[in-house]
């Protein structure tokens, strides 16, 4: 894998990418923002060597390069998920060739379900702490300890002086922002009644497909990450109604703004 990331890096960075200072991983919710970036360099993922191509229709495989609020910033438009039949190990490679092109903080954006039902959709969270109950880590594979330290303490995988800095912007924004604990599944099935009362007694407030391997390797790579989670639907088990895409590509673009400004902010501080 060292040699694969190090390949991609050499290509991308023969292509205008830079020193970026901060990666932003652009899940659903997020995409206007590129409206705010000044733009140097694009590559579609498919062109970029031994990067997974996205093959969600909604997420469009690009990495761009470039300033945002006065920093160097490089954005995945677009991330990757195990139900597309990707391994942790690919998910996760995108985010070693941020931080080996030269990020030192990541942020992190998707779309999730409400489980703690004072939360209401099109609302955002804070992820303070997750569960993964994706059936695997993207550490567990030999050689891994040439990258970084295999047994990597998760004891606090979100950076406490980012998020204490999210939480300080929601508020002089007036932005309503939740602070929970985000499950990660397989997907990509939505859950049943009876998995979302699983979900809730395990302590999970809000449940997606996406972001826990994505942190998992931050932190392998003493890499300080933050994650907002758009709410698009509420995941109550006793009035339990289908959710359409269309619903929860709705709600996240009712939040947009919002995490817009919220991400936006931040890079101004950090």
């Amino acid at each position: 894998m060292n040699r694969q990331i190090n390949e991609a890096v050499e290509f991308l960075q023969n292509r205008g990418f830079g020193t970026p200072e901060v990666g932003i991983i652009l899940g659903t919710g997020l995409g206007k923002i590129l409206e705010e970036v000044e733009v140097e360099a694009v590559m579609s993922y498919n062109h970029i060597p031994f990067f997974p191509t996205a093959t969600v229709e909604f997420h469009t495989g690009k990495l761009i390069y470039g300033s945002l609020s006065g920093k160097k910033v490089i954005l995945m438009q677009g991330r990757f998920h195990v139900y597309e039949g990707y391994t942790l190990q690919d998910v996760t490679f995108p985010v070693r060739v941020m931080h080996r092109l030269g990020i030192k903080k990541l942020l992190v954006s998707n779309a999730s379900g409400a489980i703690n039902l004072k939360f209401k959709k099109g609302e955002i969270m804070l992820i303070d702490d997750h569960i993964n109950l994706q059936g695997g880590s993207p550490l567990a594979f030999r050689g891994v300890e040439v990258l970084g330290e295999r047994f990597v303490d998760m004891s606090a995988p979100y950076d406490a002086e980012m998020n204490s800095a999210i939480e300080k912007i929601a508020s002089e924004k007036n932005i309503k922002l939740h602070k929970g604990v985000y499950a990660s599944v397989v997907g990509p099935q939505l859950e049943t009644r009876a998995e979302y009362r699983y979900l809730k007694l395990i302590g999970a407030d809000a449940v997606g497909m996406s972001t826990v391997p994505e942190v998992i390797v931050a932190n392998h790579l003493n890499l300080p990450v933050s994650a907002l989670s758009v709410l698009t639907d509420e995941c109550d088990p006793d009035q339990l109604e289908a959710v359409q895409l269309k619903d929860i590509l709705a709600m996240a673009a009712k939040a947009e703004p919002d995490m817009i400004t919220i991400f936006t902010e931040l890079l101004k501080s950090i």
